[in-house]
């Protein structure tokens, strides 16, 4: 059986007794069933969720301090009496070639202040983004591959 599906069942049957089905409780009993999960891993043979769950919290806690710094970069930006901006669009070059995998990185990298996925070429090689600052694209393009793309990849591999 899926581990997800069995933590998402020890987290109903955990809300089921304790008779609360709160988001709050909902995510105790989440965390209370990867935990028991986690203590009989060997007994299962199954160690690869655990570091996986791990990957893809680490991807939730960048997008959230991205999220975070692009957000007061745009309001320092809006704020400042001359907005020297070169706002334009770049091609990233994909890394990523699953369907998941871009729609994912096209979806956080339009999340967050100050970037939008505009379309993906036809061949999957490029995402094209627009940008409020394209005066270094180097930079933009690095920026993505090393944070969103290489964290992408590091999870749903």
């Amino acid at each position: 059986m899926n581990l997800l599906l069995m933590n998402m069942l020890l987290m109903l049957c955990w809300a089921a007794v304790t008779g609360n089905f709160s988001e709050l409780n909902l995510l105790f009993g989440f965390l209370l069933g990867l935990f028991s999960l986690w203590l009989i891993r060997e007994q299962t043979g199954t160690g690869g969720y655990f570091g996986r769950t791990l990957r893809i919290f680490s991807l939730l806690l960048l997008f959230i301090r991205e999220l975070a710094l692009s957000a007061f970069r745009v309001a320092v930006l809006v704020l400042s009496p001359r907005m020297e901006t070169k706002p334009g669009i770049f091609a990233f070059p994909l890394t990523v070639d699953r369907d998941f995998e871009i729609t994912l990185l096209a979806n956080l990298i339009t999340l967050t202040p100050g970037t939008l996925s505009v379309d993906v070429s036809a061949d999957r090689k490029h995402l094209y983004v627009h940008a409020i600052d394209c005066s270094d694209i180097p930079g933009n393009v690095a920026d993505i591959a090393n944070g969103f793309e290489r964290k992408i990849l590091n999870a749903f591999r």
